[in-house]
C-alpha cells in the first residue's frame, strides 16, 4: 500500500474518532471549530446594551454563540452628566472583561466600545493588568483626548461627567490612560461630523482628532454622527477583531 493511501485512511480515522470522542462528551463539532476570542461590547454614557443589537447579529452572523458575547450594562440611564469612569460604573465593566477572559477558550478576549465606553473599557482593561490578552480594542466615536464642550480640566468644568474622573479635556483620569497598552491591536473609527465629540465645533484636542486613542495601528473615518458610527459599522468592527 502506498504511503499516500496509508497517510489518508489514517487521516480519515483520526477525523473520525474526533468526532466519536466529541460526541460522546456531548461536543459537536461545530463548536470545535469555532474556537475564538469572546468579544466585549462596552455602550456610551447613558446607552443600553442593546445599543450594541447590529454589531451582536453580525458576529453571531460570522459564527460567534451568544455565550461568547458580552454586553455589560453600566451607569446612570436618566443623567448623563452624573456618570464617570469611579466606582460603580466600573464595575458591571470589570467584571465583563474578567468573565470574559475565563471563559475564553483562545485565553484571549476582542474589546469593542463606544464613545464613554471606549475609555472606560481601557480603564478597566488596565487595571486589570490585561492588555496583552486583548486581541484587538476597538474604539468608536471615542473621547480619548477628552472634550472640548466639558473645558481643560480644571477650569469650566461643569459637572461629574467632565471633572476629575472624566472628560475635560487634561483630566486627571485622561491623563492616567492616556498612551498606555490596551490591547495588541488598537483601531479607532471616527467621524468629522460627530455631535458630541466635535460639540464645540472642533474635533482636535491639540491638533488631534480626540477619538483617534495613542499607539493605536489605525483610524477609520466615516461620514456618520455619534450615534451612526456604532449602529451602521458593525461590519466593519466584526472584520477588525477578525
Amino acid at each position: 500500500m502506498s504511503n499516500y493511501l496509508k497517510g489518508s485512511r489514517f487521516s480519515a480515522f483520526f477525523i473520525k474518532l474526533i468526532i466519536l470522542i466529541s460526541a460522546t462528551l456531548g461536543v459537536s463539532a461545530a463548536s470545535i471549530a469555532a474556537c475564538i476570542d469572546n468579544v466585549v461590547l462596552v455602550h456610551g454614557n447613558t446607552g443600553d446594551p442593546n445599543d450594541w443589537d447590529a454589531t451582536y447579529d453580525e458576529l453571531l452572523r460570522q459564527g460567534w454563540t451568544t455565550n461568547q458575547i458580552y454586553r455589560p450594562n453600566w451607569g446612570s440611564k436618566s443623567c448623563a452628566a452624573c456618570n464617570d469612569h469611579s466606582g460603580s460604573e466600573e464595575t458591571p465593566v470589570r467584571n465583563a472583561i474578567s468573565s470574559a477572559l475565563a471563559n475564553s477558550c483562545t485565553g484571549k478576549i476582542d474589546v469593542i466600545g463606544h464613545s464613554m465606553g471606549v475609555t472606560l473599557a481601557a480603564q478597566q482593561i488596565i487595571k486589570l493588568g490585561q492588555a496583552n490578552n486583548v486581541n484587538t480594542f476597538v474604539g468608536i466615536a471615542g473621547a480619548y483626548r477628552g472634550l472640548l464642550t466639558c473645558g481643560v480640566y480644571p477650569f469650566n468644568v461643569s459637572s461629574t461627567t467632565c471633572a476629575s474622573q472624566g472628560l475635560s479635556v487634561g483630566s486627571p483620569f485622561l491623563d492616567s490612560i492616556f498612551g498606555k497598552k490596551i490591547g495588541n491591536r488598537v483601531f479607532s473609527m471616527k467621524s468629522w461630523v460627530d455631535q458630541i465629540v466635535c460639540g464645540s465645533g472642533s474635533c482636535l484636542v491639540y491638533g488631534v482628532h480626540s477619538s483617534q486613542i495613542a499607539n493605536e495601528n489605525a483610524s477609520y473615518t466615516y461620514n456618520l454622527g455619534h450615534f451612526g458610527l456604532q449602529l451602521y459599522t458593525a461590519p466593519d468592527q466584526v472584520a477588525l477583531i477578525r
